[in-house]
This record gives C-alpha cells, structure tokens and sequence, in this order.
C-alpha cells in the first residue's frame, strides 16, 4: 500500500508515520506534504497513491481546497483536532475521520475500514449504495444514550440533550430540563457518535446542540459568546481561530 501524508505538523507527521510503520510494515510512505501548494503540486505531477492522510487545518488554509484543484480518487483518511469538518470530509472521498490525539487501535480501525471496503468492491460490481452510506457513517447520528442513575438504566434521546461537558474528569449529558447523567464515552467518542449537523464541538470540555443556542455575541480578542437557553457551568468562549468554522456551521446546517 503507498500512502501520502498531508500534515504541516512536523511532529505530528513523523508521530503518524511512526504509526503507520508500526501497523502496516508492508506499507511504503510515498511523500510527505505539508500545504496546499506542495499537494497541488505533487498530485499534478505524480500517480496518487492507495491512501492519503490529511490534515484539514494547513499553514496556507484547509486542505480541501487541493481537492478543488486537482482530483483525488483514491480513499483520503482525515485527521484533526476538530470535529466541525465532518461532513464537509465526507463528500471529499473521506473514509474515516480521526481526532486528533488518536490512539493506534484508531488508527487500526481506520485502517481495516480502508480494506474493508477495497474487498467490497472487489466481490460486488454493483455494491449496495445504502449499506455502503451507513458503513461511512452518513446518518443522523446516535438516537440516545444509555445511562446509570439512582441503581436504574435509564434510555436518554439525543435530541433532548442541550450539552455535553466534562464533569469530574467524565462526560456528563445536560438535557434541556436541567438533569445531568454520567455516561462512560469519551467526549471524543461522543463526538463520533453524534450528528456533526446537530452538535458542535466548542472546545475540549464541551459539545452543544444547535437548539440550545439563544445567541452569539462578540466577545474580547476576536472571541465569540455562546449563550444558551440553559445555564451552563462555564462561560462558553470560542477563540479566534475556530470562530469562522461555528459561523459556517451555524448557517449551513
């Protein structure tokens, strides 16, 4: 299998290479890039390989704008510190999506996805599209979770949870009604599991649904204030650096 891998992270791409090595030996890691430019450029001049991991945040913008210079066929693995892009890496060829930090048994799982799928094809010349879309997880997202509260199971629906937060070192649900339940996922496992359309990820400690957002306001240093319809534990800030990403979420849900 040859990979590419876009990353502008030094360490990061070596980390990932190291990985890769490790995981797949019989793998060769064909060229290692780190913008836009040098992609563009690769891709234009060279046969694309079996696999490419991306980073979506590059130092000269996001990735997918080589995607819109030049024509990747081959399956793209993205990986990244943030969860907005989901959908967007989705319609780019993406078959998987990795956080950033991701563990090996991740990164196995993404890999067997990759093979999963080249076997399918090969044994199905007319695949089954809807079994296909749900193997790359184009669905609403995790319906409800199951929780343990007060020596009972309880069933909690996804769409009355107004956020998740870190709460004592654990994920804790916040519903609309103000009842908080512990869950065992992490946030990033939670932030697979649910809808990237109907839930966006502020920062480390916390997710938020969309109908639990009153408004927005400016804050100091170019910030962004998210006030909800609930009190939450935190003032919920949004830096700089990931205000255009929830504007764009905002207005293209």
């Amino acid at each position: 299998m040859k990979i590419i891998i876009i990353e502008d992270e030094l360490k990061a791409a070596k980390s990932l290479a190291n990985m890769i090595s490790k995981l797949r030996p019989a793998a060769t890691i064909i060229a290692q890039l780190q913008s836009i430019e040098s992609a563009v450029s690769y891709f234009s001049e060279h046969e694309q390989p079996d696999l490419i991991f991306m980073d979506i945040q590059l130092s000269d913008g996001l990735s997918f704008e080589i995607l819109k210079s030049v024509k990747i066929q081959c399956p793209i693995i993205f990986c990244t510190a943030y969860g907005e892009y989901s959908m967007d890496a989705i319609k780019a060829n993406g078959i998987d999506y990795l956080l950033k930090p991701f563990s090996k048994e991740e990164l196995n799982a993404a890999f067997e996805k990759v093979e999963n799928f080249k076997n399918f094809f090969q044994q199905h010349s007319q695949p089954d599209l809807d079994g296909l879309l749900k193997k790359i997880g184009l669905d609403e997202g995790k319906k409800s979770f199951l929780v343990f509260k007060n020596n009972k199971y309880l069933t909690i629906q996804t769409e009355i949870i107004a956020f998740i937060y870190i709460r004592n070192d654990s994920a804790t649900l916040m519903t609309f009604q103000g009842q908080e339940y512990a869950i065992t996922q992490s946030m990033d496992q939670v932030q697979s599991l649910l809808s990237s359309k109907q839930f966006f990820r502020l920062n480390r400690q916390y997710l938020i649904n969309f109908s639990a957002i009153k408004e927005v306001e400016h804050y100091f240093d170019r910030k962004l204030f998210v006030n909800l319809v609930i009190p939450s534990p935190d003032k919920l800030l949004i830096g700089k650096e990931k205000t255009s990403g929830f504007l764009s979420w905002l207005e293209n849900r």
